[in-house]
This record gives C-alpha cells, structure tokens and sequence, in this order.
C-alpha cells in the first residue's frame, strides 16, 4: 500500500491556554504554532507528496497549507470532514483544568472505549470514522499513484492517536499511551497483511528516505538492516 505521514497541527492559541477547542471555529496557530508548523514543513520539502488530506478545521487547513508551500507539483488537496476534531459536546470551550475534576475524566484516561462525551459523539466512534477515512485514502491514493505513493493526512492529537493505536493492533483503551505533539509526524504504511508504523510523535530529523517508497513484505525477522541514510 501506500504510505501515509500523519501530521498533528502547530501549537494553536486554544492549546497554549489549556483551552478544550474542540470544533470551534477560528481556533488558529499562534506564533509557536507557525513556527513548529513551518519545520515540519522542511522536513517534507525532501519528499514528494501525491497528496495532502486535511481536517476542515483552520489549525489544520493553516499547517497544510505551509506543507504545500514547500512541495513541487500540485499534491491532490481534499478536505475530509471524518479527520475533523472528536465532537467533545459540552466539553468544548471548558478548560482542562477545570474538565480534569468531572467524573468522565478518569474514564478518558482509562477506558476511552466507553466515553460518550456530553451532547457529542463517543470516541470509539471517533476512532471509527477516522481509521476509515485514513484507509480509504490511502488505497485510492495507491490506485492512482502506486505502492510508492506516499501522502500526509493533516489532523489533530486525539484522532491521530486513535489511527496509531489501530495500526499498532492496540485496544481503544491503551491509546492514552501514545503522545502525539503539536505538528508532530507519524508514518504508517498498511500492508496486505497488516499495517507497520515507521515513526509516531517526531519533531526532528530527516525524511527524504521516504521520497523512494517504503518496501513491502514480510518484517524481518531480528529487525533487518534498516534504511540507507543519506
């Protein structure tokens, strides 16, 4: 299959208060935000993107937007509504301090799999609608472009995570540990036989290796050589 980089959006000025925004509108990156933003950008100038999918949501839209402005070509650019925020209900625009004394918050960091949030949707849904999206993309992309297609999917902390923890074989209630920072990178490449994830939760390092495909087939066994560093 194809390989997919999954991208956390930069720093917003939402997650620099401790604010839960939610799908709240006008939520944008702040200065940090930006900065963080425009790094992962260089980081993927070196590889040629067949596509870069987005949540509808700005924080999202502003950092794949400086993920294009370094990319040659015109990468196919959708927006997919199913890689938008978890629907947090009447937890969005409350702040994590305070979210931290409701009953619901211990059962968030234990059991994900029964958290339906207040007047939103539940996250196993969430985890649902996301890896499907995530999928879905990426066989059309390999349709169109070929087992060496490689595309970002522009999303946020907690659906990113949720994408993690399936392709890691990992029940809902193990993702609180997985740690996935503002304008982070992953990278999951799903096979015929399962998924294998390459990278989650960096900020740093170089990625061109990633500009001739990753291989398919059997992991080797003991780890194998690794890759050719440029």
């Amino acid at each position: 299959m194809a390989t997919v980089i999954l991208v956390r959006h930069g720093r917003t000025t939402a997650n620099a208060t401790g604010l839960l925004a939610g799908r709240a509108v006008d939520v944008n990156l702040d200065q940090i935000g930006r900065e963080q933003a425009a790094l992962t950008a260089g980081r993927l100038a070196a590889v040629p993107l067949v596509g870069v999918v987005s949540s509808p949501l700005e924080r999202c839209r502003q950092t794949a937007q400086l993920i294009l402005d370094r990319q040659p070509g015109t990468p196919y650019t959708p927006i997919e509504g199913e890689l938008t925020e978890c629907d947090y209900g009447q937890w969005q625009g409350r702040t994590l301090t305070d979210l931290a004394s409701e009953a619901l918050w211990t059962v968030v960091q234990s059991q994900p799999s029964a958290v339906v949030f207040p007047g939103g949707e539940s996250m196993a849904a969430m985890q649902a609608r996301s890896v499907a999206a995530i999928r879905r993309h990426d066989a059309a992309f390999e349709a169109e472009y070929g087992a060496g297609a490689v595309w970002a999917a522009v999303s946020h902390g907690d659906i990113i995570k949720s994408i993690l923890a399936d392709a890691l074989g990992m029940h809902l209630d193990l993702f609180q540990r997985i740690n996935v920072g503002p304008a982070s990178v992953s990278i999951v490449r799903y096979g015929a036989d399962r998924p294998s994830v390459y990278a989650t939760n960096t900020d740093a390092g170089d990625l061109s290796w990633l500009a001739n495909g990753l291989r398919s087939g059997d992991a080797p066994v003991g780890g194998g050589a690794g890759r050719n560093i440029p």
